[in-house]
């Protein structure tokens, strides 16, 4: 089975807007080490300064992983594995399928029971064209590997 990647992104971005999010990142860290370096001994509030700081270098680091595109959500699918990145921030998950009980599919849901624990894909209301083919390739994945999928009707 060769690898399948869907992006499970609410918008996608185009090239421009990465540029501009790009710099403004490196802005930010910028922004952020002269902040230190002219107003460490002239600020009132040390904590002031530490909070602008952190968030100057926090939000420059999310800027500039998104505009390299490392921070795009998506599901790609393995023979025996799946990838799984729910957080632009976070790196992905790894899915065994000899680690995974049993899937549980839900309408706009999807639960890997596995054996330490349960990992939840959650999907959105606005694009829903891309969920049934999401959904179809991890009931083909449980087929191939042999794991129980289990649909769940929930009730409103």
């Amino acid at each position: 089975m060769e690898k399948k990647y869907y992006s499970i992104e609410v918008h996608k971005s185009n090239k421009l807007t990465r540029v501009f999010q790009l710099l403004f990142g490196i802005i930010c860290i910028i922004v952020a080490l002269i902040w230190i370096v002219f107003n460490f001994k002239n600020v009132s509030s040390v904590w002031s300064l530490i909070v602008t700081i952190l968030f100057l270098l926090a939000f420059g680091y999310y800027q500039i992983i998104s505009g390299l595109g490392k921070g795009e959500k998506f599901i790609e699918f393995h023979s025996d594995r799946i990838r799984l990145k729910r957080n632009s921030v976070l790196p992905a998950e790894v899915i065994k399928a000899m680690e995974t009980r049993k899937i549980e599919i839900y309408e706009l849901s999807v639960v890997f029971v596995k054996e330490k624990g349960r990992l939840i894909l959650r999907f959105g209301t606005t694009y829903t064209d891309s969920i049934d083919a999401v959904k179809q390739e991890i009931i083909s994945f449980a087929e191939d590997n042999k794991i129980p999928v289990e649909y769940i009707r929930e009730e409103v």
